[in-house]
């Protein structure tokens, strides 16, 4: 007996990949290596530049438009992403580099080592509405304790 092949668009009801979860769970480093984060940090700011289609000049001119005339110079932006060299970006920068370049997942780089995880926009509302759910369950749990004992009452005459 052969078997029927799906349609191609069919999926799978069990299959694994459906139910992967769009925001993995962490937990915060016991230790912070400096240097690796230092290098990740560096590797994935000049992803960004790669993958916002600017080049290096353009970015800084954009930083500088958009703090004011406080953006870095091109030797500094290129000191943020050199892996050999130690000078590091400030939060101020990094905040105008993240805004100037358009990728907002550096924010969710930098804090994953703490155990946190950047949520943009509707995302922060689906997790509110998780919260709710969860706290419904449970004050579904506790009802169905208090409805599973008989209540007596007695008469008031």
């Amino acid at each position: 007996m052969s078997r029927n092949l799906a349609h191609p668009d069919q999926t799978e009801l069990f299959r694994s990949e459906q139910l992967s979860p769009v925001f993995e769970s962490r937990r915060a480093s016991e230790c912070i290596d400096i240097e690796r984060f230092r290098s990740r940090m560096k590797r994935a700011m000049s992803s960004a530049i790669r993958a916002c289609g600017k080049d290096r000049d353009a970015l800084v001119e954009e930083m500088d438009r958009i703090s004011s005339g406080q953006g870095p110079s091109r030797s500094m932006l290129d000191a943020y992403t050199a892996e050999a060299k130690e000078h590091d970006i400030s939060l101020v920068r990094f905040k105008l580099f993240v805004r100037a370049t358009g990728v907002s997942g550096l924010w969710d780089t930098a804090l994953s080592d703490d155990g946190l995880i950047v949520l943009q926009g509707d995302e922060a509302r689906l997790a509110e509405i998780a919260r709710l759910q969860q706290a419904q369950r449970e004050i579904g749990r506790q009802l169905k304790a208090l409805k599973s004992v008989p209540v007596q009452i007695r008469s008031r005459a």
